[in-house]
């Protein structure tokens, strides 16, 4: 029942997406642009990129990033010269599933770097490559067996973009509390209350 899709993978909610209607939009796609709204970054005119082509984050972020009037290009891991499309992005929405496959190498400077990747790792010379003289995640790596990193290469991007999200700790809350929102927007609506408080 897509009134009760609070994910918003339902195939009548994924349309309306498309087709710029009101329905449920997947959280973390959601949470997105609800986070670059709140840090006043602009969205129209601007150059993003997302990769990664999946029916639950790549593909509705393009939608959404569509609907704030972006010029968007969606990657993935066999696009040609990943680096250099990625270098043209004025905003960067890593979704790929590859642990800090994103370097400084794909970002352009004062990029906004948005990192949805969630990878366990286990290696310790790679957490320590990534995160140079961080006592905390080799503390973490030790306790846990594994540390998450995401897409992107985080300390090496960071030198080059104007603002980035962290894993963990960036987009994941914000998805709960989307998940959260459309709970209670789907709520309303079964209540015949509207759309918000």
């Amino acid at each position: 029942d897509p009134a009760k899709d609070v994910d918003g993978f339902h195939p009548v909610n994924v349309g309306r997406l498309w087709a710029d209607e009101p329905g449920f939009v997947p959280a973390t796609p959601a949470g997105i642009i609800e986070m670059l709204h709140r840090y006043d970054v602009p969205l129209s005119g601007r150059r993003a990129v997302v990769v990664g082509r999946s029916l639950i984050v790549g593909k509705p972020m393009a939608g959404l990033l569509l609907r704030e009037n972006c010029t968007v290009t969606v990657c993935h891991s066999r696009t040609k010269d990943l680096p250099a499309v990625c270098r043209e992005a004025d905003i960067l929405v890593a979704a790929i599933g590859r642990a800090a496959m994103i370097t400084a190498d794909f970002v352009a400077e004062g990029a906004v770097v948005v990192d949805v990747g969630m990878n366990r790792v286990d290696d310790r010379a790679l957490v320590e490559k990534l995160y140079p003289g961080n006592e905390k995640r080799l503390d973490t790596l030790a306790r846990r067996g594994a540390v998450l990193v995401g897409d992107v290469d985080y300390t090496a991007a960071a030198e080059k973009a104007s603002a980035i999200t962290p894993v963990p700790g960036g987009v994941g809350p914000l998805t709960v509390a989307m998940v959260i929102a459309n709970t209670l927007t789907a709520s309303r609506r079964r209540q015949g209350l509207g759309e918000r408080a």
